[in-house]
């Protein structure tokens, strides 16, 4: 199985677009250290959110939380019940 990505390489391709994972995190409504939990931790939205600017999927920056030691798929949802920033009065 492939390794996940180092820390310091998904870091070093969000800057290569210009941005940092604390401008990432606002961009989306977050706090500015929110999006580094999933450099730590599994957090699927995370993870999304992050591979989406990169332009990889989050399988393949995170081979580990997508896919058992025999290389099948493991079942993973990202949650969608917070409301979005604009549904907020």
């Amino acid at each position: 199985m492939k390794k996940d990505w180092h820390t310091a390489d998904i870091i070093a391709a969000i800057r290569k677009k210009n941005k940092t994972l604390a401008s990432l995190s606002r961009e989306h409504g977050l706090s500015s250290s929110t999006l580094a939990n999933a450099l730590t931790r599994p957090w699927p939205k995370g993870e999304l959110l992050i591979a989406q600017e990169i332009g990889v999927t989050p399988a393949e920056i995170w081979p580990s939380r997508y896919f058992d030691e025999n290389k099948q798929p493991i079942k993973r949802t990202v949650r969608n019940d917070l409301p979005n920033n604009s549904d907020i009065t």
